[in-house]
């Protein structure tokens, strides 16, 4: 039969492809790729603005892939190796080169080609290393100066990449940052074997109603880092899975890490989600250390400072939630000294500034772990968590500066509730409940409130770090503290059915709590109601000056007060009394005065006068001089005090004492001992005014 015209074109095309493809086959096996090197050196260097170079041999070879099913396993793809390749750095860099290969090796798919598709199924890179520098001013080797585009690349390119696997035998990459202060050394080595997820992470816990998520990836790598994180010692490492997993944005990549930086260690196990877009986190992470304070430099996230603690939860992250990346740090257990601490907590990376939220409980709280909070604790203690040790030895008052300029780097929003306080039976607190709020600089706790001896001690608490100095006020609120509570170890007092109430009102400027006192003003009013005073309550107190005042005033004798009150002013850190009283069974007792919390300095009388005539009789007047630290008491020289002025000469103090009748509580149990004095004092103010005009006539 003869050949038909179209069948010997089709055979002449194919016959010419057939050559085509031969000719291919043969160029390919028998070129020299190193005479294209310095053309190829060059064009890659001009698009990049950097010099590179392929410094070894440059070969293409035609390879079957034995994987490929069926007939395409006797299909032969091009089989690239390349040696010795570097990539250079800008001028500015201190390093030689910025990435460098001993060996990279490639095979490319033919067929896709046909449909404008370049699928390399696997890359072998051999001896990688990468050096990573940025200088103070921003500037980095990372970031590549490419000029300007041709209009014609804006348009989307036919052809498309698909890259599968990338394997490497070790890779080293440092990192020089003088931004951060920091450099390390970084370390990957396959791990031989793949190591499945569950046999790290274990097994999660199934989600009720919730689709099945693909299986993350097994390990395949790992990793050790070394060197210094802004200005601290950092090591750690860690395993993360194969770079295939990279590429597939539905399932997770795994990451495992155990870090220490300075006195903070962190340890974190579990997935990365679309690993090439950073899309999401879902980790178990520890975290302990000397204290949160020591975190800020690390993640900028402004915590206060606290003894040593450890915590273990599962933080979840949205990376690209429209309002800013979102971290939880959901359903964590752990410590603060000895204290234990739960609860969630949510920091977002919003602007114009990122802001953490969230509830944490305590169920068992020591009182001395919030020592740290309000300055109040040691240089012992400050050394332990690493903080500088900078109160004066002859100083009282806290003098360490409250760290202003990391308020205004974040905000929050935080509750905290300690259920049960744990102290000595000198403290009797029993439990606290605080919000605290920071806004852009201004922290707020309202409220602050404790539970004391069976009554409530409330404080409204402002910081406002906006301004320099800070301007600090408070407002605190004491009610129905009972006395047999609030000192259960004295024997006399638990008999008493007095009870404590009192108000304060106080402002301030200054970046710690000795500068907000020492500038401060505002007043104190309190009661006492039916209690009792001995020196071994001064010492259950902690008071010695007040042991010695009432060895010289009572003896070592137990003293029933039935009422004590107090109103005093503060007017530039200077306080002054305008009554401080104490009635007593035997005398009434009062302190006149000044107390300078800017030196540190006290200036107070305390003058007894009797009741009546007694076989007892107090002695002479008595004073405190001397410092905080260190107080001088003693003996007024002169003269005994007159005996009979009593309450007569209290009236002048009606105005103080009608102030401080609105803190006069009623009692179910007993009747207050102070409304009765305090109304005398205003009886005696008003029998002395009406005695005055009888004299003149």
């Amino acid at each position: 039969m003869p050949m038909t015209r179209g069948r010997k074109l089709f055979i002449w095309i194919l016959a010419c492809l057939l050559l085509a493809i031969l000719a291919l086959v043969v160029f390919v096996a028998t070129f020299d790729w190193n005479r294209i090197k310095p053309t190829l050196n060059e064009k890659v260097s001009a698009a990049l603005n950097r010099p590179f170079a392929i410094e070894g041999n440059l070969a293409v070879a035609w390879q079957r892939q034995t994987d490929e099913p069926g007939w395409r396993a006797w299909v032969p793809w091009p089989h690239v190796s390349a040696e010795r390749l570097t990539l250079g750095n800008p001028d500015w860099a201190k390093g030689p080169r910025f990435v460098g290969l001993d060996k990279v090796e490639a095979s490319l798919s033919p067929l896709p080609l046909l449909w404008k598709r370049v699928v390399i199924p696997h890359i072998q890179l051999t001896g990688p290393s990468a050096g990573l520098e940025r200088l103070a001013d921003g500037r980095n080797n990372w970031t590549f100066d490419l000029g300007e585009q041709s209009t014609d690349q804006d348009e989307p390119s036919p052809w498309k990449l698909e890259i599968g696997a990338i394997g490497f035998d070790q890779g080293q990459v440092v990192l020089d940052d003088q931004s951060l202060k920091t450099h390390l050394e970084l370390q990957v080595d396959p791990l031989g074997k793949p190591i499945p997820f569950n046999e790290i992470v274990g097994k999660p816990a199934p989600e009720t109603g919730a689709e099945p998520k693909a299986a993350p990836q097994d390990y395949a790598f790992g990793w050790r880092l070394k060197g210094v994180y802004r200005e601290q010692r950092l090591t750690g490492s860690g395993k993360v899975g194969g770079l295939l997993a990279l590429q597939d944005a539905q399932r997770p990549f795994p990451v495992q890490a155990e870090v220490s930086v300075g006195s903070t260690r962190v340890a974190v196990a579990g997935t990365l989600t679309d690993p090439k877009n950073l899309g999401a986190l879902d980790l178990r992470l520890r975290l302990a250390g000397s204290s949160l304070g020591n975190l800020y430099p690390l993640t900028g996230v402004t915590l206060p400072d606290t003894p040593a603690y450890s915590t273990d939860g599962r933080l979840v992250a949205r990376l690209h939630d429209p309002d800013g990346a979102t971290y939880r740090y959901e359903d964590f257990n752990g410590r603060i000294g000895d204290s234990d601490i739960h609860g969630e907590l949510t920091f977002v990376a919003r602007q114009p500034r990122p802001k953490l939220s969230g509830s944490l409980t305590s169920e068992q709280l020591l009182f001395a772990d919030l020592a740290p909070l309000i300055g109040a604790d040691s240089n012992a203690e400050k050394k332990a968590r690493g903080a500088p040790s900078n109160q004066p030895a002859d100083k009282a008052l806290p003098v360490e500066a409250f760290r202003t300029e990391r308020w205004r780097s974040m905000d929050a929003d935080v509750s905290f509730t300690g259920k049960r306080i744990v102290q000595s039976d000198k403290l009797p607190i029993n439990d606290l409940f605080t919000h605290v709020v920071l806004n852009d600089g201004d922290l707020t706790l309202e409220p602050l409130r404790f539970g004391v001896a069976g009554g409530a001690l409330e404080t409204h608490l402002g910081l406002n770090g906006r301004v320099t100095p800070l301007l600090g006020r408070a407002q605190i609120s004491a009610r129905g503290l009972k006395l047999k509570q609030l000192f259960p170890g004295f024997a006399p007092m638990q008999t008493s059915f007095g009870e404590l109430n009192g108000d304060a009102d106080i402002r301030g400027a200054g970046n710690s709590v000795a500068a907000l006192l020492g500038s401060a003003n505002g007043q104190v009013k309190m009661l006492v109601n039916d209690g009792a005073v001995s020196r071994k309550l001064m010492e259950i107190a902690g008071l010695n000056v007040g042991n010695y005042l009432i060895g010289e005033l009572f003896g070592d004798k137990d003293v029933k007060i039935n009422c004590a009150a107090a109103d005093v002013g503060i007017t530039n850190g200077l306080l002054g009394t305008r009554l401080v009283v104490f009635d007593t069974e035997n005398a009434i007792v009062r302190i006149d005065g000044k107390v300078n919390f800017a030196n540190e300095q006290m200036d107070l009388d305390i003058d007894p006068e009797s009741k009546g005539f007694r076989v007892f009789s107090l002695r002479s007047p008595l004073y405190v001089r001397g410092t905080f630290k260190k107080p001088d008491a003693g003996v007024k020289t002169g003269p005994l005090l007159a005996r009979g002025a009593g309450l007569l000469a209290l009236g002048a103090f009606v105005a103080p004492a009608a102030g401080l009748l609105a803190l006069v509580a009623p009692s179910e149990e007993q009747a207050s001992q102070c409304e009765p004095l305090l109304k005398q004092m205003q009886a005696s103010n008003r029998e002395r005014a009406q005695a005055q005009p009888a004299k003149r006539k």
